[in-house]
């Protein structure tokens, strides 16, 4: 679990990370290897936050939450 304040933990399981390429500048390997993570997190399905909480975290993701809910 990972808690971010008191009242509020989530569950490590609800973390999506994957390696992808990264883009913009680099050196050689820029394009051949994945050396940026993308991390995702799907706020509409955790089961840990309130539905206050999750509606505020919603609000605050802005263009970076999806349609189907993640950020």
């Amino acid at each position: 679990m990972i808690r971010i304040t008191d009242k509020v933990s989530i569950d490590e399981t609800e973390l999506i990370e994957q390696f992808i390429r990264a883009s913009g500048p680099g050196g050689q390997n820029v394009n051949k290897v994945s050396t940026a993570v993308e991390l995702r997190f799907d706020v509409g399905n955790s089961i840990n936050l309130t539905g206050p909480t999750k509606l505020r975290l919603m609000r605050i993701a802005g263009s970076r939450l999806t349609k189907d809910g993640v950020i």
